[in-house]
């Protein structure tokens, strides 16, 4: 880990965008700008964990105000090096806890990031953190996976998810704590390297206490951005939580 910029400091941010291109892919992006988009209204938008701009840059085109808060200089440098980057602000800090100024329309945590905080603390101060930048009638969502324990046999603590030539990755998980970390092995040259980042993995119905102790109430979920039903088989979901306006 890289102190000054967690675990995404200018070794994982200079080739950040190039080891998910596939995120990048207007069927992967455009879905989920649409439904932030809708919900922001005229209103701006506040991105926790903005990274390299990869919702926020498209977001921003179709006009959305957005502000982003990312722990990691070396990925923000990136944003701002794009085009129309230099026009999204972003602030340098803990997305759990970092305010800035003014109310916003939406919030919202995409590609898994609320699994970047480790503990069930960090999640619940995440939730009253974007509920007290929400003006009323404002929402926060989440993109986010649902623990894939299903695949885990007794005995067994990793579930493989990238297996290529030059490339292995794999999850292991914790069902005690709920803790889990990302593996990576990449052949470079003929040599091995390995990286790893923690997380902590979350089921829906917590998020949703999670969403009550911040005084948010569940709008929709959703099995992806296509706004397709949730069911027990989804393997994500796009969840809605609404600030009342009352």
């Amino acid at each position: 880990m890289e102190e000054e910029d967690g675990y995404f400091g200018e070794s994982i941010a200079a080739t950040y965008d190039e080891s998910v291109a596939d995120m990048f892919l207007p069927d992967a992006v455009d879905p989920a700008v649409d439904v932030l988009a809708q919900l922001a209204g005229d209103g701006p938008a506040l991105e926790l964990g903005i990274g390299t701009g990869r919702i926020a840059l498209p977001l921003a085109r179709r006009g959305v105000p957005v502000h982003g808060i990312d722990l990691s200089r070396a990925m923000a440098a990136r944003l701002h090096a794009k085009p129309g980057g230099d026009a999204i602000g972003v602030t340098i800090g803990d997305f759990a806890t970092t305010r800035v100024a003014g109310t916003y329309a939406v919030a919202y945590l995409v590609f898994n990031t609320i699994n970047n905080l480790t503990t069930q603390d960090a999640q619940v101060a995440c939730f009253r953190n974007a509920a007290a930048h929400l003006e009323p009638g404002g929402c926060f969502v989440i993109e986010v996976g649902v623990p894939d324990l299903r695949r885990l046999p007794p005995g067994q603590n990793a579930v493989p998810f990238h297996i290529s030539p030059t490339r292995w990755a794999f999850d292991t998980y914790d069902v005690a704590t709920q803790a889990m970390s990302s593996h990576y092995l990449t052949i470079v040259d003929g040599r091995a390297e390995h990286s790893s980042i923690p997380f902590r993995y979350v089921w829906p119905a917590e998020l949703d206490l999670m969403a009550q102790l911040a005084g948010l109430r569940l709008r929709d979920r959703w099995e992806g951005w296509a706004r397709t039903p949730f069911t027990s088989e989804s393997n994500q979901h796009v969840s809605v939580w609404e600030k009342p306006s009352d």
